[in-house]
């Protein structure tokens, strides 16, 4: 099979993957929005910040160092796997050790019980690891979509029914905790991994030295993220955190799962041509174009109809997130496009200039906290909205010239998509306001008349990201051969 034939299949089996979840996150994620308070989602959300820094530390890097490197050993997988556990098992301690500080921090003394049981999550998580990089590194992702759809419905599930019978945020707490045990024995049941147990320092040394500067890079990547988190769950309500989570959660569903689709199969993809400068930037360059149309266009689209989104999804109750949706909707459309080219500097080997990178573009999001914090979540947002435009620049400037990409270049050929999908969304909004339906059946009519426009236009005036879009899905899924 050759690399555009595993990429294709790995996409088409990634976007299943990502699709099913998603479907299955967001059934449950209204189902449960319905059965909880703004104020107990928000409770999760102020720990956010503690968890996904524990979980870069225990990956540390490493899986992308093994899937990089052309035949890790055994000793590479069983080195990796005790570093994972063993550095699991520490943060889990340091985060019940901290936990009633971190209740006296904010005021909420539920979060003490909480860090001790959903911390487990931490340890549970590091066990499938390693086993992942097999899947990922051979592009198996049909058995990795099997795994996330079933850990995700059964964990939905069980959240349900206690939602129900009464646990309030225990139910979230449990989704999260049934997810990992679910996720983690498929995992490891399926991929079979085949390594001891034994420590190699000289492996060990070997991938660190490679995975260190993106733990690094990725702790401040997280914490950035989870900032703002901190930020408004200690100097606002639980309720208005709750708010944001949700609003945020909706930009992640369709920004954030596009970005992880397509860098789970362009890495391994583009780490297998990374010495020929020429393929690469051919390749990369569509994937830009790809990401970018795909991207503005779930993002404007999103922005358009938040409105009816969050009323005729989750109810009134959640009304005060929309504001905040529609402006996290414009930063999502950046988020993408920064990762991917940072990839571009981890694939060429440069990862302590991509540490540099993260840290100089974390550095301008200071502003935007400074203001959320004097004048409120909507203005902290708008300054987020900045600072993504210019960490965009900054890392695109620098990938650029690792494969003769200039960033003059990279906006000419995005440039198309970002119009085009403003114009969809003024479409979209003003189909809204024109409708005194119920928000539910304006949303639909709003998605339909969306998906409409878009395919007519785009196939009317040969937009070239769609074209490859197309050609993807006819070869893949209707069994045609691809356009001249």
């Amino acid at each position: 099979m050759s690399l555009k034939q595993k990429t294709i299949h790995g996409l088409s089996w990634a976007f299943i993957d990502r699709f099913a979840n998603q479907i299955s996150q967001f059934i449950f994620g209204i189902i449960l929005a319905r059965l909880l308070s703004p104020a107990e989602y928000g409770l999760i959300g102020m720990l956010a910040i503690f968890f996904e820094v524990a979980d870069t530390f225990v990956m540390a890097g490493f899986s992308e160092a093994l899937i990089r490197k052309t035949e890790p050993s055994e000793k590479d997988y069983s080195t990796v796997f005790l570093v994972n556990v063993g550095t699991g098992i520490f943060f889990y301690a340091i985060l019940c050790a901290l936990a009633p500080g971190i209740s006296w921090f904010f005021n909420e003394q539920q979060l003490t019980p909480i860090i001790w049981v959903m911390g487990s999550t931490i340890v549970i998580n590091a066990l499938s690891m390693v086993a992942r990089v097999p899947l990922t590194k051979h592009m198996n992702f049909k058995v990795l979509a099997t795994i996330s759809v079933i850990a995700n419905i059964v964990s939905g599930a069980v959240a349900i029914v206690l939602a129900f019978k009464g646990y309030g945020v225990w139910s979230l707490v449990w989704r999260n905790i049934v997810y990992s045990i679910v996720n983690t024995l498929m995992t490891v049941l399926l991929s079979r991994p085949k390594f001891g147990l034994q420590f190699s320092r000289d492996s060990f040394r070997e991938i660190f030295g490679f995975g260190s500067k993106l733990l690094a890079s990725r702790l401040f990547l997280e914490f950035y993220n989870n900032l703002y988190y901190l930020l408004i769950g200690k100097f606002f309500s639980a309720r208005d955190l709750g708010l944001y989570t949700r609003a945020n959660g909706y930009k992640d569903m369709f920004s954030r799962t596009l970005h992880n689709v397509i860098q789970s199969v362009s890495f391994p993809a583009l780490s297998g041509i990374k010495d020929d400068n020429a393929r690469l930037k051919n390749a990369y360059r569509k994937l830009v174009q790809s990401t970018t149309y795909l991207t503005a266009i779930l993002m404007f689209g999103l922005a358009a109809a938040s409105d009816n989104f969050i009323l005729g999804l989750i109810g009134p109750n959640w009304a005060d997130a929309i504001p905040y949706l529609q402006l996290l909707s414009i930063v999502g459309i950046f988020y993408p496009l920064h990762y991917i080219n940072l990839n571009i500097l981890v694939i060429k080997g440069q990862s302590g200039k991509h540490l540099k990178l993260e840290f100089l573009t974390k550095l301008i999001a200071v502003p935007a906290l400074v203001t959320g914090f004097f004048f409120g979540i909507k203005a902290m947002i708008v300054c987020m909205i900045f600072t993504w435009v210019l960490d965009y620049l900054v890392t695109s400037s620098s990938s650029g010239r690792l494969i003769d990409y200039p960033v003059r270049e990279q906006i000419l050929d995005i440039l198309p998509s970002f119009l085009f999908a403003i114009l969809m969304g003024g479409v979209v909004w003003l189909a809204g306001t024109a409708m005194h339906f119920h928000p539910l059946a304006e949303l639909l009519i709003q998605v339909a008349l969306g998906a409409l426009f878009t395919v007519t236009v785009s196939n009317q005036f040969r937009i070239k990201p769609f074209l490859e879009i197309k050609e993807i899905v006819l070869q893949k899924f209707m069994k045609k051969p691809a356009l001249s």
